[in-house]
């Protein structure tokens, strides 16, 4: 976005939804989740591209952090990442390409492969954190609080939808 516009455009819009069509409480709630995902996402991928990762490419180098042994199956990071199969095996392939994770096989089950990043990767994402919490990831203009509550309120709407059970 070049300029500021001198209006909120999503409250011009409830109004006029409220005045033609009825009530525009999630009208506006909603259009103003989207505007705020394109805020962040171009946030976040300016911050991680100057590293040459994108945010997927990113979340699944922060994962095999996260995981006990850094290495995981592929099935389990499509699980944990919520991405089908196919999106795996693309993000995979490109951060193995790129030396930051290998496939290696599971010591007892010969059907699997699993996916262990390497110390590039590692050194990798470390940096790449720096950037993405020097910018807050994006999220700009609330306080610790705010972020709580928005968290919650979006966790309500990620269980009701189905993202989990507990």
């Amino acid at each position: 976005m070049n300029r500021p516009l001198p209006f909120d455009p999503i409250a011009r819009a409830a109004q006029l939804w409220e005045d033609r069509i009825g009530p525009a409480g999630t009208m506006a709630a909603v259009t103003g989740v989207m505007r705020v995902q394109q805020i962040i996402q171009s946030a976040v991928d300016g911050a991680l591209k100057p590293h040459g990762l994108t945010f997927a490419r990113y979340e699944a180098l922060v994962l095999l952090t996260f995981s006990r042994n850094a290495r995981l199956p592929m099935r389990v990071m499509g699980e944990r990442l919520q991405l089908h199969p196919t999106s795996v095996t693309n993000i995979v392939d490109r951060l193995e390409r790129d030396g930051l994770v290998k496939r290696v096989p599971h010591p007892t089950d010969r059907r699997t492969t699993l996916v262990e990043i390497t110390e590039e990767g590692r050194a990798l994402r470390e940096t790449a954190t720096a950037a993405v919490t020097g910018i807050d990831f994006g999220l700009t203009g609330l306080t610790g609080r705010q972020v709580e509550q928005l968290t919650e309120l979006l966790t309500k709407v990620r269980k009701s939808a189905g993202d989990f059970t507990s």
